[in-house]
């Protein structure tokens, strides 16, 4: 109490900018149009499911050592420099005075995990997604319940799968990834990793494949709980999209959130989840809500200036023209991640994701064209975010932009477009051209006409120069 009276307001506030930014978030959000919370038994269960190739698990000490092309230092140099306050921090907390003990078997461990932690990982994917465990178990104490209800309640309301396609293939072949997603499992008993594996029968090269789910046992060691025998390869079109569905066996409860590898979580988010999921209950409209659309935090945009407006452009997509094309235009679709999906509907209506090579390039938006045809709701609402990063290089931006132009010039020719033009009334179809297929259309006229004119107003200047003088 002396504290809070003797205090500055400036001697109380966070010393990190990014700690002021979630808490002013979150606090804020306790003021908006949130559903009440039921209490844990009578909530709502979701799982959430990531789909993984073979991206960074958890940076090794060679990988945070090597000077890289781009930045001109090491990885670990760079993360100290961009995170100063938070090394110091780190620095204190594990009673180190100077870097060099840093390698020690003692400090390895936690110096690849703080590392891997500020980086686009599977490591910060699955620390964040795992905030709804360690949220969940402090909502039940909250409510009085003891450890043994609380500890199934875990496993009937909330899951968490990854969907690590190639884990087989890297058992096999000693990949150290494989060993730190194992250490993932052993640190997260509720996570769970679905992989394909390859049986191969003869020498001429036919194989079984199976989809197999495997966990932790507690105990040290890798237990396998299932082992589903397919038909052929599953990897038959584009590879995210079938690796989500493949592993979508595997989910339990009645919501599936889909979180992409280069997102995180927060834990004073997760307490709100809860809230979210009983929007599915409401009913807005003529329709059942059936894709919640979350917000989302771009958090790449203090590594440099072109990232900084990158992360600016993004957020006008991911946020706010998010909520334009909830209210009013009616027209939101499924455009990414970390939307929650009605698991019986989907699954029972093409599933959450399609997957032809080519024609189905941005996977996404074509749930999201099932939903329009075959009769659901679309809702976004902002009191939640989850954290999200972009490759901020420049030509890594280009890619990223061109996937998107070849993603809608895909969809202009798909069958889906043309069912969900043949249902919609004029004004959502003007929408929908406004927020999908037009927007890119607009850009390659400005990029068709503005040389033209560029160069036009040149000659006429270079005309006026050489009269002039």
């Amino acid at each position: 109490m002396h504290g809070l009276v003797a205090c500055y307001p400036d001697d109380v506030e966070p010393k990190s900018k990014e700690a002021r930014r979630r808490l002013t978030f979150f606090v804020n959000t306790l003021f908006m149009d949130m559903p009440d919370a039921p209490s844990i038994h009578d909530m709502f269960s979701w799982n959430v499911l990531t789909p993984y190739y073979s991206e960074d698990v958890t940076y090794s000490k060679n990988d945070l050592e090597t000077r890289t092309d781009e930045l001109g230092v090491s990885t670990l140099l760079y993360l100290q420099t961009l995170y100063r306050a938070d090394w110091n921090n780190f620095m204190e907390r594990m009673g180190l005075q100077d870097d060099e003990k840093i390698w020690s078997k003692k400090y390895i461990d936690e110096t690849r995990l703080w590392a891997s932690l500020r980086a686009q990982t599977l490591t910060r994917t699955v620390n964040g997604m795992m905030y709804f465990e360690k949220a969940l178990r402090l909502l039940a104490n909250l409510e009085r319940l003891d450890d043994e209800t609380t500890n199934d309640l875990m496993g009937e309301k909330f899951g968490y799968v990854v969907a690590c396609q190639v884990y087989g293939k890297m058992k096999k072949e000693q990949d150290s990834k494989a060993d730190d997603i194992e250490k993932l499992m052993h640190r997260y008993p509720h996570m769970r990793v679905a992989y394909i594996d390859t049986v191969r029968l003869n020498r001429s090269g036919d194989s079984l494949f199976y989809s197999v789910l495997v966990k932790s046992d507690g105990r040290g060691n890798i237990q396998e709980i299932y082992r589903v025998r397919l038909p052929g390869n599953p990897i038959l079109g584009e590879g995210k999209p079938e690796n989500q569905n493949h592993a979508m066996i595997f989910t339990r409860g009645e919501f599936v959130q889909t979180i992409d590898m280069n997102q995180e979580g927060y834990f004073e988010e997760a307490l709100k989840m809860r809230n979210a999921l009983q929007e599915f209950g409401k009913r807005d409209g003529p329709l059942p809500t059936t894709i919640l659309g979350l917000r989302e935090h771009i958090f790449t945009g203090s590594v440099s200036s072109l990232a900084n407006y990158m992360a600016l452009q993004e957020t006008s997509f991911v946020t706010l023209g998010q909520r334009v094309l909830a209210n009013p235009l009616f027209i939101r679709l499924h455009y990414g991640h970390p939307d929650v999906f009605d698991k019986l509907f989907f699954m029972t209506r093409g599933g959450i994701s399609k997957s032809s090579k080519g024609i189905n390039l941005s996977e996404d938006i074509f749930a999201g064209y099932n939903n329009v045809v075959r009769g659901g709701q679309v809702g976004f609402k902002e009191y939640l975010q989850v954290g999200k990063g972009r490759d901020v290089g420049m030509s890594q931006i280009y890619k990223f932009e061109a996937k998107l132009s070849q993603g809608a010039a895909e969809q202009s020719l798909s069958r889906d477009i043309y069912r969900v033009c043949h249902r919609l009334d004029f004004w959502r179809l003007l929408s929908l051209y406004y927020g999908g297929i037009g927007k890119r259309s607009n850009k390659l006229l400005i990029c068709i006409t503005f040389p033209s004119k560029f160069i036009h107003s040149s000659q006429i200047l270079q005309d006026i120069t050489s009269q002039t003088f």
